[in-house]
């Protein structure tokens, strides 16, 4: 249980540090009146756990693919971090004009104690010829985006992976989500 706090400890933290990096100076020469536009957030169908995520926008894009129904998977990053894991991060988006219910297949096959989560994804290194799954806490739940059980139509949701990292030798890997064709990433750091 003591390694389960400190992982979401660890997160909690990234968390934190991003969104205190976003709060830094700047507004102090705007007029009066003028005030930053507030994202609104929506979530059916669940929650999400904690997820290393920006406060704004993402601009880089690595990767967009399409899914089944009109969905939409956009990689904005894929980074190597402290502690040897790898963490993919990016949006899925609903373009299609109905809800989006079909997210049981990407929890892949031999993980349930996540529920509906992103937790089926893998990355294959074909330079290393290894493929790497997501990486799961001591309960088995993965350390990913879960609670997306419904997306609206036009709805953009978060999502996060964290897997090992591959060698540093290793500037790219495949991505791979069931229903979703496979991109190439390049990995940063």
């Amino acid at each position: 249980m003591a390694k389960v706090q400190r992982g979401a400890a660890v997160a909690v933290a990234a968390v934190l540090a991003l969104a205190l990096a976003g709060c830094g100076g700047g507004d102090d020469k705007k007029p009066k009146g003028e005030s930053k536009p507030q994202a609104s957030e929506s979530q059916a169908g669940g929650t999400q756990s904690s997820a290393p995520s920006a406060t704004s926008t993402p601009t880089q894009v690595l990767a967009t693919v399409n899914g089944e129904g009109g969905m939409v998977l956009t990689i904005n990053s894929a980074a190597r971090e402290a502690g040897g894991f790898l963490t993919v991060s990016g949006q899925l988006k609903n373009t299609g004009t109905a809800p989006f219910v079909n997210t049981a297949p990407w929890r892949g096959n031999e993980l349930n104690a996540s529920g509906v989560s992103v937790a089926g994804v893998t990355l294959v290194d074909k330079a290393g010829k290894k493929r790497y799954y997501v990486l799961r806490d001591t309960e088995g739940r993965c350390l990913c985006t879960t609670g997306l059980a419904i997306i609206e139509s036009g709805q953009v949701l978060p999502f996060f992976a964290q897997f090992p990292a591959p060698p540093t030798g290793t500037t790219e890997v495949d991505f791979s989500l069931p229903t979703f064709a496979t991109a190439t990433v390049k990995l940063s750091g």
